[in-house]
């Protein structure tokens, strides 16, 4: 798997809401673009849309630290999907088999590895970002 260099940098923050904050004029941004359902397009899907919805859910079961830790990369992680034609690992998912797991590789601009994992569900086709995560 070959990582995609970003052109954005990891956002700056040292607590939750100051991280927070800044997350949400990206995501406002986003959503101003769409009508219903928020979504963007992933230039590695041929411009299929990848909606948001389990991203916040999982993102609410972490920890306060985690979460900023993971949202730090948000910027980051929408220059991956919306650019990227990297090919990522991707596998069935072991706990429900109409799913299959993309898990790509980026690096920031200033060279830190993080990784985007998108669920397709193979039955409707559509796809949803699940994590966002820093690299060991």
């Amino acid at each position: 798997m070959i990582p995609y260099q970003t052109k954005t940098e990891k956002l700056a923050g040292t607590s939750y809401p100051e991280v927070w904050k800044k997350v949400k004029v990206i995501y406002a941004e986003i959503k101003k673009k769409t009508k219903r359902k928020i979504y963007m397009r992933s230039a590695y899907f041929d411009k299929q849309k990848i909606f948001f919805d389990f991203f916040w859910i999982h993102l609410a079961q972490k920890s306060p630290k985690q979460r900023r830790i993971r949202l730090k990369f948000f910027p980051c992680a929408i220059d991956l999907i919306r650019y990227s034609r990297n090919k990522p690992v991707s596998k069935i998912n072991p706990n429900k088999s109409t799913e299959i797991l993309h898990r790509f590789a980026g690096l920031t601009k200033d060279r830190e590895l993080f990784f985007v994992q998108i669920k397709e569900n193979i039955k409707t086709d559509r796809k949803y970002l699940m994590s966002i995560f820093p690299g060991e």
